[in-house]
């Protein structure tokens, strides 16, 4: 996907708010698991003491035992607290140490006047060169029995996730930018491209519309330059005239396109005879110039669609079709049924339309051809008309000599109780 300097600044902008937005949630969820985190690890450290507690005041000799000891008979509920061994004090209300496990570092003076003591009471202190223990009292008689462990291995646990989370985060951080980047540009892709064909349209509109008031206002001025007679004032005026029926034409495409563009009118799908359509417009347009036939079959050939908007079709298809053949070429109008589809096709004798010019044949105010006087709108709104009603194009070299349209859609089948009818509008498109 090729990303325009129109489209990317906003796409960017757009990623980068919603980066920071992500970057600002993800601190914030990092500092909450940290804490929670660290809560649970406290906790779990808490219930081990409890335990080794309760176990030392029911047996006394595993006071003296050595913390390595002690680990190697714990139960299976102390699974979690293996990862450092827990020392045991007795202590008496003025903070001497009576016994100790073997081993045990030394507790700091003041410890029971810094933290006045409790039953189930737990604290965080810093035992001298071993760093910061988590202890847990617990009334024993007359003294106090202290149970710690060492908050080392959990600190280092803390440090280990907080550097995942550092290293973590930057990644995170960058696939979410190209994420919303690529998402964004997505996204921006067919408003850029509205964008860009509204702004072509306006160009182009301004362009084919300037032609005939140009026009009409040479020919005003010449007429006005200077006393003329009525024969020379006729010829203005019906060359005025031509000008502003062109004019009129061209507007009035232009406004049925968009209001197609901004709110597409819901067709009222009734039953369209195509054998019936084909022979009305090959009617219509005998009079237009061209040796015109039609080639469709003796029974009804059903869609389901709008009357009027395959009337216009048709009528934009034999308008192109006879511009291009000239005065004296062939236009042939035709309907088959294949399946269960059935197709419009209309050829002609003229220059055909060129392989390469194809692809753009159905933008507006493109024309395939120099021949012709057509503002480039009746194959879009043909187009727009295929689209809606759920058709398809087929763009070919007809056994006339110039180009084959055809038109398919699904066989609809007839209604039993009325039978199908088409109304002629009698509407022919613009040019192509």
């Amino acid at each position: 996907m090729r990303a325009s300097p129109g489209n990317l600044s906003p796409a960017a902008k757009v990623a980068a708010g919603a980066t920071a937005v992500v970057a600002v949630l993800y601190v914030i969820g990092v500092i909450v698991f940290n804490v929670l985190f660290a809560s649970h690890q406290t906790t779990q450290s808490d219930y081990y003491l409890g335990t080794r507690l309760t176990a030392t005041a029911t047996n006394p000799a595993l006071l003296t035992q050595s913390a390595a000891a002690a680990a190697s008979g714990a139960t299976a509920d102390d699974v979690d607290a293996d990862s450092a061994p827990v020392f045991l004090w007795l202590v008496t209300p003025a903070g001497t140490v009576t016994e100790h496990s073997p081993g045990a570092p030394g507790l700091p003076a003041g410890l029971l006047a810094a933290h006045p003591p409790h039953d189930g009471l737990a604290f965080t202190a810093g035992l001298s060169r071993t760093g910061a223990f988590r202890l847990r009292l617990a009334r024993d008689g007359g003294d106090w029995l202290i149970a710690g462990q060492s908050r080392a291995g959990d600190a280092h646990t803390a440090r280990l996730l907080l550097y995942a989370e550092v290293i973590a985060g930057p990644f995170l951080l960058l696939a979410m930018f190209f994420g919303s980047l690529v998402v964004g540009l997505r996204a921006l892709a067919p408003v850029e491209q509205s964008r860009r064909r509204q702004l072509e349209f306006t160009a182009d509109a301004s362009h084919e519309l300037r032609t005939p008031l140009s026009v009409i206002r040479a020919e005003a001025d010449v007429a006005l330059s200077s006393p003329r007679d009525a024969a020379q004032y006729r010829d203005a005026l019906t060359r005025i005239q031509g000008e502003s029926g062109r004019l009129r034409q061209l507007v009035d495409d232009m406004l049925w396109l968009a209001r197609f563009d901004s709110r597409p009118p819901p067709p009222g799908d009734e039953p369209v005879d195509l054998v019936t359509l084909a022979q009305a417009c090959a009617d219509r347009f005998r009079a237009v110039g061209p040796a015109v036939t039609a080639d469709t079959g003796a029974g009804p050939t059903l869609i389901s669609a709008p009357p009027d908007w395959i009337d216009r079709l048709a009528g934009v298809l034999m308008d192109n079709a006879c511009r291009y053949a000239g005065p004296d070429g062939q236009v042939r109008i035709g309907v088959r049924a294949q399946g269960n589809r059935v197709s419009l096709t209309v050829e002609d004798s003229g220059p055909g339309i060129p392989t390469e010019d194809r692809p753009r044949l159905f933008d507006r105010f493109h024309r395939a051809t120099e021949h012709g006087s057509g503002a480039g709108l009746g194959l879009a709104i043909g187009d727009s008309i295929v689209r809606s009603t759920g058709g398809r194009w087929q763009v070919g070299d007809s056994p006339l000599g110039g180009a084959l349209m055809t038109v398919s859609w699904r066989h609809a089948q007839p209604h039993r109780p009325s039978a199908p009818r088409f109304s002629a509008s009698g509407v022919s498109g613009a040019g192509a």
